[in-house]
């Protein structure tokens, strides 16, 4: 059994990359759930833990009076493949050295309220005071941060863009034949050698800031990400705990100027495959929670809309629902995981169907991240814009909905936009023809 953990607050605030820079950069097992660099609201948490059975994680029960905001349980991931094996499909090992599911049950919190710039450590009373010493240091003497580049590299793709193109043809054949109304095609880059996770991150934060970027890192394996969607929130609200889903589909990139940009974003929200995409998937993840909320309460609370980062626009729905009393987060997961918005419709054929045409494993990528607290709270966000560190190099997946309406060179420029980022970060560029 840990140890209590204690809530101290810090009577400054501290930049979170300065602390986490500081105090963590060398620690085995670390986290970092990021809002992202100069946040103005939403928070951030960091700290450490140590590997835990995923199955107790699975496990927890949904406290329907249970707190907003993380203050103690675990951080980690659960990857696509053994997600999509335990919904009855076909699932595939991933021979790279990541691990398909990690979760660190934490023994330090330090939380960051960027809205009302206040800094709180929760951990057992000493290590408490020993850290906010050292925050108080930090904001002393903030460290420098790391962000030399790497050696420049060129990813490897695991398809080329002529046999992706071949692939979305295939998609539109089992559309045609009745088998799936939508299919979530993708692909994966991956560069080989040493790769030095907390530069990359710091990288990828400053390049793609999100409001639920990650850093998790595990002895030799790490997530970092800079994901834009929320996958599961779940939270007490009196009587009942809530679930939320974010799904995205559609992207567009920012135009060079505001004119540009403007029309790029209105585009999105008017194009038709955009907007039904959308629908198909709106409508799975009504059907998902529908299977573990009380009858009646699943409903849409945002329809279609237009989200700004600064790469992309995303167009973007809101699903939610009061979960049944007695739900865990184990049977929240097998509802609704792996998310719709990586598989397409209707999801069991769906994920059978791209098996079959992706012929490979798709990892951490495609999978979920971020914390479940011990009361059954949590905030999930999908692996997506984000970087599989391991022992050999690292990884980034990347991939597009595919409808009847799909053209093919636009689904294959749109996998180039998501996989430009991550790969930035890493010093690596795309294979010729992404």
């Amino acid at each position: 059994m840990s140890e209590a953990l204690v809530a101290v607050d810090l009577p400054v605030w501290v930049d979170p990359a300065d602390a986490f820079a500081a105090l963590f950069a060398d620690a085995p097992h670390a986290y970092w759930l990021d809002a992202g660099p100069d946040a103005a609201t939403g928070s951030s948490w960091m700290g450490t833990g140590f590997p835990d059975d995923p199955a107790g994680v699975r496990e927890t029960l949904i406290d329907p009076h249970g707190s907003a905001g993380f203050r103690g349980g675990w951080v980690g991931w659960w990857g696509y493949d053994e997600a999509a094996g335990r919904a009855g499909a076909p699932a595939r090992h991933d021979d790279r050295a990541d691990a398909p599911q990690l979760w660190l049950r934490v023994d330090r919190v330090i939380a960051f309220d960027h809205a009302a710039r206040r800094v709180t450590v929760h951990a057992p009373a000493e290590a408490a005071a020993r850290l906010v010493t050292a925050l108080r240091a930090v904001v002393a003497s903030p460290p420098a941060l790391a962000l030399h580049d790497q050696t420049p590299l060129v990813a490897r793709a695991r398809h080329t863009p002529e046999h992706y193109a071949a692939l979305i043809e295939r998609c539109r054949d089992a559309i045609r034949g009745g088998d799936a109304y939508q299919l979530c095609l993708t692909t994966r880059f991956e560069v080989e050698g040493a790769v030095d996770p907390l530069p990359v991150y710091l990288r990828l934060r400053q390049a793609t800031p999100a409001h639920h970027g990650g850093f998790v890192r595990s002895g030799r394996v790490a997530l970092l990400s800079a994901s834009p969607e929320q996958f599961l929130e779940v939270a007490g609200d009196g009587g009942a705990a809530v679930v939320r889903t974010k799904p995205i589909k559609g992207t567009r990139p920012r135009g060079a100027d505001a004119a540009a940009d403007a029309a790029l974003a209105a585009e999105l929200r008017a194009n038709e495959k955009e907007r039904a995409e959308n629908v198909m998937i709106v409508d799975l993840m009504r059907n998902d929670l529908s299977r573990v909320c009380e009858p009646g309460s699943v409903g849409v609370d945002a329809l279609l809309e237009v989200e700004s980062y600064p790469a992309v626009h995303q167009l973007v729905s809101t699903v939610s629902g009061a979960l049944v009393a007695g739900t865990t987060v184990g049977a929240l997961l097998d509802a609704t995981f792996p998310a719709g918005s990586m598989t397409g419709a209707p999801k069991l054929s769906a994920m059978t169907i791209l098996e079959r045409l992706e012929q490979g494993p798709r990892g951490v990528f495609a999978g979920c991240f971020g914390w479940v607290g011990d009361d059954g709270t949590l905030d999930l966000a999908m692996v997506i814009r984000s970087i599989v560190v391991h022992p050999g190099g690292a990884y980034v997946g990347a991939g597009g909905g595919i409808t009847w309406r799909s053209d093919a060179a636009a689904e294959v420029a749109e996998v180039g936009i998501k996989a430009r980022g991550p790969l930035g970060a890493l010093g690596a560029s795309l294979p010729p023809g992404w």
